[in-house]
């Protein structure tokens, strides 16, 4: 029984590595409000609190419950120290009884210390692509699964579950694969409308893309599609480490007056951004599910997205893709694929309205009903579900 008392609603700790909006974040943030709500068969709601270890941008400052263990990130060895003394006494004091950390650094962080604290149920999150985890990281996490440092760890793509099939039966026992879902993002503004609105070009062939401005989105890949067609504009969601340098590439490019750099977005900005364009086009080469662009086709934006397995596994319905593919460092190849969409409205309006069946594959309502049985103990690990991929990548 909970010291807050049997009254009381569990109550459940999200902890993300950095505050900023981004897809992780985006996940909690879904995932909590929907868990916050009683369950379709009368479960009840969970009291949900959000931790952050650092702050890096105003995105997630008005997330129910949120806390922040530290305004920037700790750099010197005192800073660091006193940095994991605080957040040790707040987990403490927040008193959850379950745990869901997210992303490489909040597993290896917040998982060892929620057990330090007591903390009854840890659901780890595997929702960093491989290659932004160090090799010292991953040693890290793999010793504190053996361990039994998480209850359960999910993965929210066969993909990502992949990547763990190394990895000894004792840890990989604990995965579970749990499909994303996810909130649309629509508005009832036309384009033009929705252009006005965020300050875009009313009568330019738009192409958009949301992302964090990290070097491993490639947004200069993106970029490279303008400077030989002027005729196409490219409007930027985002914020990031990358962003100085991606300004400097728009200016060397000669195409700094068709880049539009629109920052950090709200969530119900999204969906009128995604309403403003013509093609979503999404060169990551990083992904464990590339939610941005799943949010992209669901809203009917014809997307075209870097050839990598996981979005092949997340962009089809039924086995038929729902987006054209492109290796995204071929230029040509990657503008070939957009042309494609702009010149032919046949094809354009087919993944329009194959993209818009995305919703029902990827449930928010199962998704958050997955968690509720792990928070509640009902589903054990070690079993991935199956998706048909698309016929071309099955062949």
């Amino acid at each position: 029984m909970s010291a807050r008392g049997a009254t009381r609603p569990k109550r459940l700790l999200f902890v993300q590595t950095q505050a900023e909006m981004a897809g992780a974040q985006e996940i909690s943030r879904i995932l909590g409000d929907g868990l916050s709500r009683p369950g379709p068969e009368g479960e009840p709601a969970y009291d949900v609190h959000h931790l952050f270890l650092y702050r890096k941008s105003a995105g997630c400052d008005d997330f129910p419950n949120a806390h922040f263990a530290a305004r920037e990130r700790p750099g010197n060895p005192l800073a660091k120290a006193v940095f994991f003394t605080r957040l040790a006494l707040m987990m403490r004091k927040i008193g959850a009884d379950v745990v869901l950390p997210f992303q490489h650094y909040g597993n290896i962080v917040a998982g060892p210390i929620a057990r330090l604290v007591g903390t009854r149920r840890i659901i780890a999150n595997h929702v960093s692509a491989p290659a932004t985890i160090s090799g010292t990281v991953r040693r890290i996490d793999r010793l504190l699964g053996l361990a039994g440092a998480y209850d359960v760890m999910t993965v929210n793509s066969q993909a990502t579950w992949r990547d763990y099939m190394a990895y000894p039966e004792r840890y990989r026992r604990r995965i579970v694969h749990v499909p994303h879902g996810f909130a649309r993002k629509t508005t009832t503004l036309d384009k033009i409308a929705a252009r006005r609105q965020l300050g875009l070009p009313e009568t330019a062939t738009l192409l958009g893309t949301v992302a964090r401005l990290h070097p491993l989105k490639r947004i200069d890949l993106a970029m490279k599609l303008l400077p030989g067609n002027p005729d196409l504009h490219l409007a930027i969601a985002g914020q990031g480490p990358d962003a100085e340098r991606l300004h400097a590439v728009a200016a060397t490019l000669g195409i700094r007056d068709r880049v539009h750099f629109l920052g950090e977005r709200r969530p119900e900005e999204i969906g009128i951004l995604l309403a403003s364009l013509d093609v979503f086009v999404f060169p990551s080469e990083a992904e464990t599910f590339g939610l941005a662009a799943v949010e992209a086709a669901d809203a009917g934006i014809p997307v075209v997205s870097h050839d990598m397995p996981v979005m092949r596994e997340v962009l089809q319905v039924d086995g038929v893709a729902c987006a054209l593919f492109a290796d995204a460092a071929d230029t040509g190849a990657f503008e070939a694929q957009v042309r494609t969409l702009l010149s032919d409205r046949g094809e354009y309006d087919r993944f329009a309205t194959l993209g818009r069946r995305l919703g029902a594959l990827h449930s928010l309502d199962a998704m958050v009903a997955s968690y509720r049985a792990l928070i509640e103990g009902r589903i054990a690990g070690g079993q991935p579900r199956h998706r048909p991929m698309p016929a071309e990548e099955a062949a």
